[in-house]
């Protein structure tokens, strides 16, 4: 079958582009997200392609003050990966690696948004992200990492907020291999309790963008992970990279992290004190309705807000976030800055005392 991609020179086996080789794994994601100076406003989107599920959805959200509004999207791919729209949700790349655009049109619940992203440093291409369960790949996939700057409007509940360039955030592109949609009836008899531990820190600090992210397994080794600082013409990779956090009683969630980069010799230091919480299931992110990859059928919509003081921290679909956080540098290097901090923790992980799947911080 030929689609729209296939008049463009991207072909990377002897197929047409609406095959994607045999696993049925297999995703292609967009993910933004965006925060005014006063972090009043955080903006989040994500738009996912599953070619051999033949899906394609996307959600947006907004944080402000104590309520997290989600608008969801989901249709039938029809094998045409370029018709990047789900009902209310648009994602379009105007420059690539540069400039992209996101929009949502959702009136009847009071979100409309038309959003454009500049690239403030060139994009991080993250080692490759590969982990086995037993015989079978759980993982295996790519990402780019860029921060840029926003312009454009978000309105919610009549309230227009004007988005200048002042307005920070991060943009990744992941594609590869991923558990996405329904979950395999034949478990791996290999298969352990599950575990998983995510960091992810892309921050903005004056002209620079710094990114870090951690995987590791229940005893704290890491297999995935590294430092970065970035501006608009290069990056250099850190000679040594590493983190510490003090999780919130009663929660997966850090309530202040460190991270200590070494280059060279020097040490660089920054502390990041959390200021807001976004949800991460708001775009899909182990969702009970609207996970990835699930078949609504033709096209469906949907729409949710979270009272944030009533989320349960020992609700397991509540321990993936994003954390908004004030950044101070120090060091070899210094400023102040602004970003996120992305966690996911899963089962045990003896540095910080988790022993079992969903135990909370004492």
């Amino acid at each position: 079958m030929l689609t729209k991609a296939d008049d463009y020179p991207i072909h990377q086996t002897p197929e047409p582009i609406a095959y994607s080789g045999s696993n049925r794994n297999f995703y292609d994601r967009y993910f933004f997200n965006g925060y005014t100076p006063d972090g009043g406003l955080f903006f989040a989107a994500a738009l996912g392609v599953y070619p051999q599920l033949n899906i394609m959805d996307a959600s947006f959200c907004v944080v402000e003050a104590s309520r997290q509004y989600n608008v969801h999207g989901s249709k039938i791919l029809h094998m045409e990966r370029l018709d990047t729209q789900v009902g209310p949700i648009e994602i379009e790349v105007i420059e690539p690696l540069k400039v992209l655009r996101i929009a949502c049109s959702d009136a009847a619940n009071g979100i409309i948004a038309d959003l454009t992203f500049t690239a403030r440093s060139v994009p991080i291409e993250e080692p490759r992200f590969m982990r086995r369960v037993g015989s079978q790949t759980m993982m295996d996939y790519t990402r780019l990492t860029q921060n840029g700057s926003w312009s454009g409007t978000v309105e919610h509940n009549g309230e227009l907020h004007r988005i200048d360039a002042h307005t920070l955030g991060t943009r990744d592109r992941s594609w590869g291999i991923r558990g996405v949609g329904m979950s395999d009836p034949q478990p791996n008899p290999y298969a352990i309790s599950p575990q998983f531990f995510w960091l992810w820190a892309p921050l903005n600090v004056g002209e620079t963008s710094v990114f870090y992210h951690l995987n590791a397994d229940e005893h704290g080794r890491p297999w995935n992970t590294e430092g970065r600082m970035a501006d608009s013409e290069s990056a250099s990779t850190m000679d040594q990279a590493d983190s510490r956090l003090v999780y919130r009683k009663g929660s997966r969630h850090a309530a202040s992290a460190q991270i200590d980069f070494k280059k060279a010799g020097q040490d660089i230091h920054l502390a990041l004190k959390p200021i807001q919480t976004f949800y991460m299931k708001g775009l899909g992110y182990g969702h009970p309705i609207w996970s990835h990859g699930l078949n609504h059928g033709e096209l469906e919509t949907g729409f949710e807000i979270y009272e944030l003081d009533q989320m349960a921290d020992a609700d397991p679909t509540n321990f993936h976030i994003q954390a908004l956080v004030d950044v101070t540098m120090s060091g070899a290097r210094s400023g102040q800055g602004r970003g996120v901090l992305e966690q996911l923790v899963i089962g045990a992980y003896e540095p910080y005392g988790f022993t079992r799947l969903a135990d909370l911080a004492p």
